[in-house]
């Protein structure tokens, strides 16, 4: 897989928000499947589109589907099953395999989903093969290890096998203190990086144990008698400061213990903690594979022309509607560049850089998923927010004036690398739940969603 793009540029981009009723809707659609074509009319005329859809907030709460989700999902599949267009499950959940969680949703929606169709806040590591070898301390819950493994990485050394090693730097709990006599300590190897993959039980004691592996420069059993900084790689997954289960107001995601972790970094060190690559939206490196398993599913569905255009259905600003805005931006800047003039005069990749240098920390990870520069990209993706999850229509009015936002005047909630720009939270569409997401879509490409 090619490395190519850098970091982005805020370049610029208009929103809509319409209010969406059921009733017009489908009134709309019925209106559109009167019309029927041949199979092979059908597919030459239609503009070809994908879905993203995230996952907590929009299609279930905690373990509970949402009721609109499985009506949409009955509409997406054919009699056989089959997706009438292809469909990818971006979610910033992880602490578990892809198998597992594409098992629930085929449970959950009553629709079969493969785990190729399911993208976690940790997927898009598989293509940062540059540490695969090292040896990693990863910090989350659940299957880590084997998540971990299941993503590339041969060496994994965990948070309770670190305190296990080392018995004495895990103290904040009084009864987990070594009694009487001082357990012996083991050799564990030097540790290279640090992955992050979610937000672990006991905060305590891995912001303990990440600290002392970046001040120890991965030898958490030696004295700190130096700085050691640039520190060692840290790779984050998940960047959500907040997320919606089944209580009445959102729950601490992984992006707060993120905060908790660079302000204890910098209150020691006076020096800003820095990530090898933020992984998990908002992050274009996520929707880039995200994109790249779209491709996949356009194959298996039989198309032969490429995915014109990427519709992303989310329920938090901060991170589905910042990060799908965001990718419409790099996929507008990337086809500027690809133009045939620039091209022609050698430049595509300087131009690229020019169109995209910014100070947005890591948004891309520095990776180019799932295809060369050549490779056909999107014209956009739009951005579809629900008022099933954090997003709630009652407590957030929307403008008057569509030329105001939203957040202008709220606090940020995005991780603290990336420059907070109001016009991202603002979505192309608002919809009442996900079932009008996909009406809207259907309606706005012309298909007939029945």
């Amino acid at each position: 897989m090619a490395q190519m793009f850098s970091r982005l540029n805020m370049l610029g981009i208009g929103w809509r928000s319409v209010r969406f009723s059921r009733k017009v809707t489908n009134a709309a659609v019925s209106a559109q499947t009167q019309r029927r074509y041949s199979t092979d009319v059908a597919e030459q005329n239609r503009h070809l589109f994908g879905l993203l859809f995230d996952i907590d907030g929009v299609l279930v709460r905690g373990r509970t589907p949402i009721p609109a989700a499985k009506q949409c999902f009955r509409n997406l599949v054919d009699g056989d099953g089959k997706y009438k267009v292809p469909v990818v499950f971006v979610t910033n959940a992880g602490n578990a395999l892809r198998q597992t969680k594409a098992e629930q949703l085929s449970h959950l929606l009553e629709v079969e989903v493969s785990p190729e169709q399911v993208v976690l806040s940790h997927s898009p590591l598989r293509v940062f093969t540059q540490f695969h070898e090292m040896c990693v301390l990863v910090s989350g819950q659940g299957l880590v290890v084997e998540v971990a493994h299941n993503v590339g990485f041969k060496n994994v050394v965990t948070i309770d096998m670190l305190r296990e090693a080392y018995p004495l730097l895990d103290v904040v709990d009084h009864h987990r203190r070594p009694k009487d006599t001082i357990p012996p300590t083991k050799d564990l190897p030097q540790i290279d990086a640090v992955i992050l993959f979610g937000e672990p039980i006991r905060w305590e004691t891995n912001l303990q144990l990440i600290a002392d592996v970046l001040l120890t420069n991965g030898r958490p059993g030696n004295p700190v008698t130096s700085l050691h900084y640039p520190h060692i790689p840290v790779l984050a997954c998940n960047m959500d400061l907040l997320w919606m289960a089944e209580a009445k107001n959102p729950r601490f995601g992984h992006g707060m213990f993120l905060v908790c972790l660079e302000s204890i970094y910098k209150k020691i060190t006076g020096c800003e903690l820095k990530y090898e690559a933020l992984i998990g939206k908002p992050s274009v490196v996520t929707y880039n594979y995200a994109e790249m398993l779209i491709r996949e599913q356009a194959e298996k569905l039989g198309w032969t022309r490429p995915v014109q255009r990427l519709y992303a259905i989310g329920d938090n600003p901060m991170a589905d509607i910042y990060g799908a805005n965001l990718y419409n931006r790099y996929l507008k800047a990337m086809n500027r560049s690809r133009a045939p003039q620039v091209q022609a005069q050698g430049g595509a990749a300087s131009q690229m850089t020019a169109d995209l240098h910014c100070d947005d920390a890591k948004c891309s990870g520095q990776v180019m998923v799932g295809g060369s520069f050549e490779h056909h990209l999107p014209e956009g993706c739009s951005s579809i927010l629900v008022c099933t999850g954090v997003y709630n229509r009652d407590s957030q009015d929307l403008p008057t004036d569509p030329q105001e936002t939203l957040t202008e005047h709220r606090i940020f909630h995005g991780h603290r690398d990336f420059r907070f720009d109001p016009s991202l939270t603002q979505p192309s569409f608002i919809v009442n739940d996900v079932r009008d997401g996909v009406e809207l879509v259907f309606q706005l490409e012309g298909w007939p969603l029945e």
